[in-house]
């Protein structure tokens, strides 16, 4: 994706190096209320047979999203692994879509996180999304 083509207000995600690489390239967006962005323009790479998106893609980003709100959540970011993730598909996602996954802690403790949020393509709700992360903290 040309960072031309780059909604105002996303900046290239610079996640380590690995599995994340195939499945992007990820964009964050700025925090509202809370709330984190994370953006993907779906590209050739992320189409099934039927022309959409495939669900796995989503449900990639939809993990990405819930995990690096986790991660980003306190001053020092935290470690985190997915323990659960549930997503509910409502509507597909097609060749160069711009979606946002928006997402928000529900309830954050000493070793778990419980978040959940939605895939937009604009306005149009995709996918909704809920998972559990366990917080691997040094004092932990």
């Amino acid at each position: 994706m040309k960072q031309d083509d780059t909604p105002a207000g996303f900046e290239p995600a610079r996640f380590s190096p690995g599995f994340l690489d195939h499945g992007g390239p990820y964009y964050l967006g700025a925090r509202k209320e809370g709330a984190q962005a994370v953006g993907l323009k779906i590209m050739e790479h992320h189409i099934n047979y039927r022309d959409m998106a495939h669900g796995g893609a989503l449900a990639t980003l939809a993990d990405v999203a819930m995990s690096w709100q986790v991660y980003s959540s306190e001053e020092l970011p935290v470690p985190v692994s997915s323990s659960t993730m549930t997503t509910n598909f409502l509507a597909p996602a097609r060749l160069g879509d711009w979606i946002v996954a928006e997402t928000r802690i529900d309830r954050i403790g000493g070793r778990s996180a419980h978040v959940s949020g939605r895939i937009m393509r604009g306005d149009e709700t995709l996918l909704t999304m809920s998972g559990v992360y366990t917080m691997h903290r040094r004092d932990a």
